[in-house]
Formats: C-alpha cells, structure tokens, sequence
C-alpha cells in the first residue's frame, strides 16, 4: 500500500467562474458526506483549513469576453497561495470547490512546487469538458471552461501569469480522461495543442483498464500526480448533482477503477475536487459518491489485495 502524505482540506466556496449558481455550496456538501472522516479511516491525517474568503458572484454578462474577471483573478490568487503554503509544507492539498475555474490557481502552485523540487508534473484531468476554451470561441464568458486553455497560455494575463510566468504548464503534461463534451471552435485548439485527450469514445473501445494503464504508463518515483476531479466526470444518472450534466459518463465500476489504478501508482501529490453543486443533488447523493471515489483514490480497494 502506497503511503500518503498528511492532507489539508481548502475549501473554496464560490461558484464565480460557472454558468450556474450553487457551486459555492459544493465545500460543505463534501464535509457534510464525511470526506475528513473517511480519509481518517485509512490512516491518513487530516487537517480542514476552512473556507477562503474571496469576493462575491456579481452575477453579471461578459466584458471583453470574461465573465467576472477580476473575481476569478482573486479567487484563483487565494487558491494558489494556500495550495502553495501546504505543498511546501509537505502535505497534501485537496481544494474542495467551488467551480473548476479554481484549478487555474491549485495547478499553478503545484507546477511551480514541482519546479522548486525538480519534480515533473502529471495533471490527471477526470472531467465531461476539456476546458481549452478562449474568449474568441465561447458566447457565455464563462472561466470554468477556460483554465486548461489559461494554464497552457491562451487567456487572459491576469490568469496565465497568475504566478509571475507563463504557461503554467506546457499540454504535455496534461491527461484528459471521460470527454464527451467539446464545443465547436475548442476542438480546433485543442487538436493544435495536441492534448493528450481520453474521450468516451476511446473508454467505450478499449475499457478503462487500458486507458488507464496508457495515462499512467511513464509514471516514475520523480513524478508529482494532480488530479483534478470534476465531479460531472460521472454519468449524470450517479452523479446529478452538477450545473452542467453530460449523458454517456463513467458508471460506477469506471470511475472506481480509475481511482484504484492512480492510487495503485502511489504518486498522488494533490487534488481538485470541482463543482459539486448541492443545488441539483438528491439528498447529497452525489457528493457521498465523491467521498467513495476519493477514498478509492487513497488506496481503499473494493477487493482484498496486498
């Protein structure tokens, strides 16, 4: 069994780069279904830091093609900052959002921790959405279908130099798992920027199994994992408690295996759990399966192996 660092839970309460309210709920919901308590179980120790304080949803249309800008540069600047005060503290960071505009500022400090530590980075990117939009291709000016696009470079600079430089990561070191969803102009970027993408389509092909075993294969001892979890990942007939539901997701045996297979390499150093909206759930439902699937991703196993 792999050995996990201490973990700090960070939650980031906003729903600020989203075109849905509700997913500032999502932090309470996860502690509500008991996510320090099950990780606890496994022997891990954790710590929950609490809710950062950022700027209210101003719930306004697009300006110069963003929506609420300023907000999401300021939210993500507060993600960056705890994320980097733990990794630098030798813990694990697991950022409890919020809408998945916050990886911009979680994946920014775990690149530049993995630069400070010669350490390559790997993002695991468990999501329906690339979320390599820009501006130019997407009407609603909604962020949380841009930070893959903003840590690769293209965005705007408050966000692609949120920590001093530009990109934050190069496409290579990012795995997209579960896409199904990717609007007309993104795919365009995203076939130019040669990501490296796991789409349904693929998973339905060859099984999990596989696909994972390709997104994990040059894992080594030097390499940090970031898995950033967005919960609509999931089929929404398992998982309906997300703003943007999209048919055709992972049951419940493929997204389980995917989490055993990541912890089965031991090299997770960080994780996003993003866009749990309570506000379309049934009785918490989805966020006590988040809670399963991440224990899975500390090493519970549904058999009894070594």
């Amino acid at each position: 069994m792999p050995r996990y660092l201490p973990v700090s839970l960070i939650g980031a309460p906003t729903d600020i780069g989203a075109g849905h309210r509700g997913a500032s709920m999502g932090p309470e919901a996860l502690r509500v279904a008991g996510i320090a308590e099950a990780l606890t179980q496994h022997g891990i120790e954790v710590v929950d830091r609490g809710n950062l304080t950022g700027p209210m949803n101003p719930w306004k249309g697009p300006t110069d093609g963003y929506r609420h800008l300023p907000q999401v540069h300021e939210w993500n600047r507060l993600v960056m900052h705890a994320v980097a005060a733990e990794l630098s503290q030798d813990r694990l960071p697991v950022l409890l959002g919020g809408d998945h505009c916050l990886a911009i500022g979680s994946i920014t400090a775990v690149a530049q921790h993995c630069r400070e530590r010669n350490k390559r980075l790997l993002v695991l990117w468990l999501d329906a959405h690339a979320d390599y939009n820009t501006s130019t291709v997407t009407p609603s000016g909604n962020i949380h279908g841009m930070p893959v696009a903003c840590l690769c470079g293209l965005g705007p600079r408050e966000l692609t130099e949120l920590g001093g430089s530009a990109p934050a990561m190069t496409p290579d070191s990012i795995r997209q798992i579960g896409i199904r969803s990717v609007d007309a102009g993104e795919k365009k970027l995203v076939r130019d920027a040669g990501l490296d993408i796991y789409d349904m389509r693929y998973i339905d092909e060859i099984g999990m199994k596989r696909v994972m075993e390709e997104a994990l294969a040059d894992i080594d001892e030097n390499t940090h994992v970031h898995v950033s979890f967005d919960v609509d990942f999931l089929d929404p007939s398992i998982a309906p408690g997300v703003g943007t539901t999209i048919p055709g997701g992972p049951n419940y045996r493929e997204a389980q295996l995917c989490m055993e297979m990541i912890a089965d390499r031991g090299s997770i150093g960080s994780l996003d759990i993003m866009e749990m909206n309570p506000a379309f759930d049934d009785h918490n439902r989805t966020a006590i399966l988040s809670v399963d699937l991440v224990e899975s991703l500390f090493g519970k196993s549904t058999l009894m192996r070594d």
